[in-house]
């Protein structure tokens, strides 16, 4: 699928020559695969894991301590993945630098893409940036993130992929009061699912479909890009980040989100 706002890749390799590579020796890889060799049919992804700044970038210009804020990654959401890949056994991906260098869940060259301003905050090493500039980002730390997945998805077969993210309480004035969100389109029935297995288990959360995010092609990556051109089982699985912020939480989402996925995988051909 073409995004109508894609960066112009011909144009921005000829840009600038000489220009070298955006990561270092010393920078981190972008992503991590847990599990890789796994054949559960199963793949997990947490696209906004981490929170690494290339030191090309110079921290982007941030205020201390922005980027330990949910502006830079999702907290809590790396752990939680992770305790889910490792109960269950299925490969996972994640993505190690901050959703602030390129978010690896957005269109490349869509608005959300490499944020300016993000919830009010100002993101100034993402100001003035030339299209070289983007590509180098979008080959560097999007392109090897979209391209495990791929190969994670030819490696065995997969019918069911599941994104794990979280949310901050407050947003913009807002005071979103859902304990978790599933995120999907095309397929409801994968998120009802899920939804009516922690209903079951802890009554006393409150959970939505399609909130606090809603599904659309010009925002969004994997789901448009990944699990419903393959037509697989998929949800984007949103926990509100208060809910993970230390150990016993994030065991107890993991506690309720393992038997979800297990049912469903179970009842898959």
């Amino acid at each position: 699928m073409t995004q109508p706002n894609a960066i112009d890749v011909s144009a921005a390799r000829n840009a600038e020559p000489g220009t070298g590579p955006l990561l270092s020796a010393d920078d981190p890889a972008p992503i991590e695969s847990c599990h890789a060799d796994s054949a559960v049919p199963l793949l997990l992804l947490c696209e906004h894991a981490g929170q690494a700044v290339p030191q090309a970038l110079g921290g982007l210009g941030l205020p201390d301590g922005a980027i330990d804020g949910h502006i830079g990654w999702d907290i809590g959401a790396e752990k939680l993945a992770r305790a889910l890949a490792d109960r269950l056994r299925c490969p996972l991906i994640l993505q190690r630098y901050s959703r602030l260098v390129i978010d690896c869940n957005r269109p490349p060259g869509s608005e959300g893409s490499i944020p300016a301003l993000s919830d009010d905050v100002p993101v100034p090493g993402n100001m003035g940036l030339t299209a070289h500039d983007r590509y180098l980002r979008q080959r560097e730390i999007f392109d090897p993130m979209n391209g495990a997945i791929t190969a994670a998805f030819e490696a065995h077969p997969r019918h069911t992929v599941f994104s794990i993210h979280s949310y901050t309480r407050h947003f913009q004035g807002e005071d979103r009061q859902w304990d978790a969100g599933f995120l999907t389109r095309q397929d409801i029935k994968t998120a009802q699912r899920l939804m009516s297995s922690i209903s079951n288990a802890a009554p006393e959360l409150t959970l939505a479909l399609n909130q606090p995010y809603q599904i659309d092609d010009a925002s969004d990556w994997f789901i448009p890009q990944h699990a419903e051109a393959r037509g697989v089982q998929h949800a984007l699985i949103e926990v509100r980040n208060d809910h993970l912020r230390d150990a016993d939480g994030v065991a107890r989402w993991a506690d309720l989100l393992v038997p979800a996925i297990r049912s469903i995988l179970e009842d898959t051909p």
